[in-house]
């Protein structure tokens, strides 16, 4: 966490802030819109973006992951299909009243959404690439300037380590996390 004096790092997502999960209508964009809403450590704002109709809505439907389930967990939730909007993110970036995001998990290994993800970082937003690229040439543009002067910064993942299944399988053993989503979403793509 960033302050005028000094910075401190904190693991996880900025408790409280705005989250945007990118191409992520997906069965692991959808696990990752369950946990956010779910888990230990919550956004107050999460925006979910895809380019496909049918993957949006089946996000949207009840059996999946609700925006008034994500309301009675404290998070206001958007699904947004970014195929047909001019500016992405301007438009991305008003809903954050020009604050930008806490966090920007990428779900699709595209240039255009790599970059997207870097423009509408916050001030100590962090951008986490999940999408595993296939090319090993894959890049994209990032802002320096930002990185220096509001502290963004940007980490890949790729999967988890054995802490992360453990409390994973808390999280189910709770009720809390639906590993069938990911099931659900395979199942409906037959």
């Amino acid at each position: 966490m960033w302050t005028k004096d000094k910075y401190v790092h904190h693991m996880g997502i900025a408790e409280g802030g705005n989250m945007a999960l990118l191409g992520a209508a997906g069965p692991m964009g959808l696990g990752a819109v369950d946990y956010a809403i779910h888990g230990p450590i919550k956004p107050r704002f999460l925006v979910v973006t895809d380019i496909n109709d049918a993957r949006l809505a089946r996000a949207r439907a009840s059996q999946i992951i609700t925006v008034e389930d994500a309301v009675k967990n404290g998070v206001e939730l958007k699904y947004i299909n970014t195929a047909n909007i001019e500016n992405v993110h301007k438009y991305l970036l008003d809903l954050t009243d020009g604050k930008g995001y806490s966090d920007v998990l990428v779900f699709a290994p595209v240039k255009a959404v790599v970059e997207l993800a870097d423009r509408i970082l916050g001030k100590d937003g962090c951008l986490n690439f999940f999408a595993g690229p296939t090319n090993p040439a894959f890049s994209a543009e990032f802002n320096f300037y930002n990185v220096h002067y509001s502290s963004t910064h940007v980490v890949g993942t790729s999967g988890g380590n054995t802490d992360d299944m453990i409390e994973a399988l808390q999280l189910m053993e709770k009720g809390r996390d639906r590993p069938a989503l990911c099931k659900t979403c395979r199942d409906r793509r037959k």
